[in-house]
């Protein structure tokens, strides 16, 4: 087993390695990757020193698997060329995810969409990952007809640059932005770029990746992506309308049995997710779970995950593992 990280040297590429130093997938050779100016580097993946190499040299080296966080471009121009030498490619940017011909997986929802000839899968945005887990089960049981959502996006989302902007003004450092107003001590209701319709692309994925991934057309979804002083984990204050009634006693117990969901809901003992406390683990946490009495068949939830973990490598790396398994 031949495993390649396109985009090593970034965030998500150094939280893929903690993420594949916990997994009990078998690989014989890590092929790490990153532009011409971090080749012939070295990173430490389960002990073992690599040496960083160019996407070229990595494709000509026929991986089994490729894991891809270098963004739309890099996708854009390598994936097809690493399918081509038969190389499964798991994509984290955007740039494959709305294609019908291309599965986008979250592994608990919808692993049975991978086939042996869906050589490019995308991994849907950090955002919608914890969305639809938490919701996957509750749409199978009561069918989901309308989600509002808000979002509480970490700056990490952002990248490097976003971390940096916040330190930096948190030190009363002048320098490169990743925003256009200060992140600390503020909230930007604004991810991504703006579109003509007045949402964002940020905002357009979490309503086109819910439908794609719950295969559910019909979902009518309505969402605002805020951007806050935060360094690690995104949370989400979500309404939900059902199709049909539902019993509260029965969305703790769907919830508790999904896989990959925590349930922290005790507000007595002030217990509730947090980005906090969900910095550095792979589950997503739900709480704050409540009947919305102003709507027939409502509820309510805050879902919190670690964006940069089950939002992106954690993700990434169980599509690996289950294509290591069963294709």
């Amino acid at each position: 087993m031949k495993l390649c990280i396109v985009g090593i040297t970034g965030l998500v590429g150094s939280e893929l390695i903690k993420v594949l130093n916990e997994s009990s997938m078998t690989v014989d050779l890590f092929i790490p990757v990153a532009s011409e100016k971090s080749k012939g580097k070295k990173v430490l993946i389960r002990g073992n020193e690599c040496t960083v190499v160019t996407p070229a040299e990595a494709c000509d080296m026929k991986p089994d698997i490729a894991i891809f966080s270098a963004g739309s471009a890099v996708s854009k121009e390598w994936a097809p060329r690493f399918a081509e030498k038969g190389c499964f490619v798991i994509d984290n940017s955007s740039q494959w995810r709305m294609h019908n011909e291309i599965p986008l997986v979250v592994p608990e929802i919808n692993a049975d969409t991978i086939t042996h000839e869906t050589k490019i899968i995308a991994n849907p945005n950090c955002s919608t990952i914890q969305l639809v887990l938490a919701l996957s089960r509750l749409h199978e049981a009561f069918g989901i007809k309308r989600i509002v959502v808000s979002t509480y996006q970490s700056v990490s989302g952002t990248g490097v640059l976003g971390v940096k902007q916040l330190m930096d003004e948190r030190a009363g450092i002048d320098g490169k932005k990743a925003y256009p107003h200060p992140i600390d001590m503020n909230c930007l209701p604004h991810g991504g770029s703006f579109l003509e319709n007045g949402y964002t692309t940020e905002e357009e994925k979490l309503i086109l990746e819910t439908r794609k991934i719950l295969r559910a057309p019909q979902i009518q979804v309505s969402p605002t992506v805020v951007r806050v002083p935060v360094t690690g984990g995104h949370s989400e204050s979500v309404n939900v309308e059902f199709e049909r009634p539902y019993e509260i006693a029965d969305v703790y117990k769907l919830l508790s049995e999904t896989p990959g969901v925590t349930v922290q809901d005790n507000p007595v003992e002030n217990l509730y997710p947090m980005p906090l406390t969900a910095k550095g683990k792979n589950e997503t946490f739900v709480g704050r779970i409540r009947r919305d009495n102003s709507i027939a068949n409502g509820l309510n939830l805050w879902i919190v995950a670690d964006n940069l973990r089950k939002g992106a490598a954690t993700n990434a790396v169980q599509i690996a593992e289950w294509v290591a398994r069963n294709v």
